[in-house]
């Protein structure tokens, strides 16, 4: 056999054998499984059920769970204890995490306390169906206050808007909207006002009838109204005058009675014999007697 076709056919089986021992160790490396990336979590704080406004955290109302570090949410909390005992101010959802903006600081009160703003004050008012919107007023709504009242020194009563975009802190005794967003029964309405609107609340609340008005939330304008009276729903109607009573004229110069008549002499019937007289008898009447 040919020297040089032998050394060409060596030279081919140990290229063939330096190939096949790449490729296969290539294959053995991509078929490896990677071994998993270990991800570093964080504990968070999640709410176990539904926490509404007013409510104070307590260790049953929350629970621990792990995320992922870089997915840990801003503001959240990662040990129960630096919840427990604030109040809420803002509703949480079920498996919502708690956040630093929806719980007020510890010991700063009860119910609506902590979601009044500093320096300003809750006030309550009583409406019934019609002046509270049909118990259509909820938590959160933004009202305009209209008075209805008699002005000193006035015939006439009179209606206007001594307050407008005016917050609702609770209405009766639920301080949030209803869930299925069905209406509440609200004898009592909670605003938010300033110091001086509480006043003129509380004054608008004795002195006359208040009535609110829903607007829209996103609706920031203050509109000037002039107000209304009575008078003025009737537009320029004329008025029927009044009948003119007759006027007594005064009596003069009215002639005094006569004076009465001197009672009649007293007479005395004197018989002689046959002879029969009358004979007036003197008194103080007549000064003497007379036949």
């Amino acid at each position: 056999m040919d020297r040089r076709f032998l050394t060409v056919l060596g030279v081919s089986l140990v290229f063939a054998l330096v190939i096949s021992s790449i490729f296969y160790q290539m294959t053995a490396r991509s078929g490896t499984p990677k071994k998993a990336e270990q991800t570093e979590t964080r504990d968070v704080v999640l709410a176990a059920r539904p926490l509404g406004v007013g409510v104070t955290v307590k260790p049953a109302d929350i629970k621990l769970t792990k995320v992922p570090a870089s997915a840990f949410p801003k503001g959240a909390f990662s040990k129960p204890e630096e919840v427990i005992d604030r109040p809420v101010i803002s509703p949480i959802l079920l498996e919502e995490p708690v956040l630093e903006g929806r719980l007020a600081a510890r010991g700063s009160g009860l119910g609506l306390a902590p979601i009044i703003p500093v320096g300003m004050r809750a006030v309550s008012v009583r409406v019934n169906d019609v002046s509270g919107v049909a118990g259509f007023v909820l938590p959160g709504m933004r009202v305009d206050v209209l008075v209805t009242g008699r002005p000193p020194e006035a015939n006439d009563n009179f209606t206007s808007t001594c307050l407008q975009n005016i917050l609702v802190l609770s209405a009766g005794t639920t301080i949030q909207a209803d869930g299925r967003g069905q209406a509440i029964q609200a004898p009592t309405v909670t605003l938010l006002a300033t110091p001086d609107q509480a006043e003129i609340l509380t004054l608008a609340n004795s002195e006359g009838h208040i009535q609110l008005v829903l607007r829209n939330g996103s609706d920031q304008t203050v509109e000037k109204t002039k107000g209304i009276q009575v008078a003025s729903l009737f537009g320029d109607r004329p008025h029927p005058k009044p009948e003119a009573k007759p006027q007594l004229r005064p009596i003069v110069n009215i002639t005094p009675p006569p004076p009465p008549p001197p009672p009649p002499p007293d007479q005395v019937v004197v018989i002689r014999g046959t002879q029969k007289s009358v004979e007036v008898v003197a008194s103080a009447h007549t000064g003497g007697a007379g036949r």
